[in-house]
């Protein structure tokens, strides 16, 4: 199968076919195009995922980037039709791992802002997350150099914002703190 149509609704098994070099993400059945990401953009990843892969270090839970398949509402592959990409996530349940997905909610997910994906993940993706129960949503916002930590509390996130200057506590694993000071480059990681 070639590339989907922008308003067509697909599941994910027509996602898992769809030819070529480009990413999908399928919300609510509608996909949506994935622009490649900015050098700034994986310097902040590389940098998260050092800083929580030293953390995660010998215990149960994992750590994975992008590109990674999570479907949010697993069914069959012939029912599903929403399939995200977060930039990093956390899956304390190994069970929701299949060798080439995480299936059900992450226990924590982060989105890095884009210009051509800040209104999916602050609106699509943030209203997904918090009905399949995502109990910790990131969203960092490079340009401002921002944190949103969102907690899931009774169906809803409460939301902290946390500056460059901040050591963020991972809720979901506790005794973790990432240094926004160093995911934004403004300093040295520790080794």
């Amino acid at each position: 199968m070639g590339s989907p149509q922008e308003n067509q609704r697909y599941t994910y098994a027509d996602y898992l076919a769809w030819a070529g070099a480009e990413r999908y993400e399928l919300i609510e059945g509608l996909p949506y195009l994935m622009a490649s990401p900015s050098q700034y953009h994986q310097e902040i990843l590389m940098e998260l995922a050092r800083q929580f892969a030293n953390f995660l270090l010998g215990k149960p839970c994992k750590g994975f980037i992008a590109p990674f398949d999570v479907r949010l509402f697993p069914q069959n592959e012939n029912a599903d039709e929403t399939v995200v990409q977060p930039d990093f996530l956390v899956v304390c349940d190994r069970g929701k791992l299949d060798g080439r997905s995480c299936n059900g909610a992450p226990d924590l997910a982060v989105e890095i802002l884009s210009p051509s994906t800040s209104r999916n993940d602050r609106i699509l993706k943030m209203a997904q997350y918090a009905w399949a129960g995502v109990k910790e949503y990131w969203i960092i916002d490079p340009q401002a150099r921002m944190l949103e930590k969102h907690l899931l509390e009774n169906g809803r996130y409460t939301t902290q914002w946390m500056d460059a200057s901040s050591a963020v506590p991972v809720t979901v694993l506790p005794g973790c703190e990432i240094s926004l000071g160093c995911v934004f480059g403004e300093e040295e990681p520790n080794a």
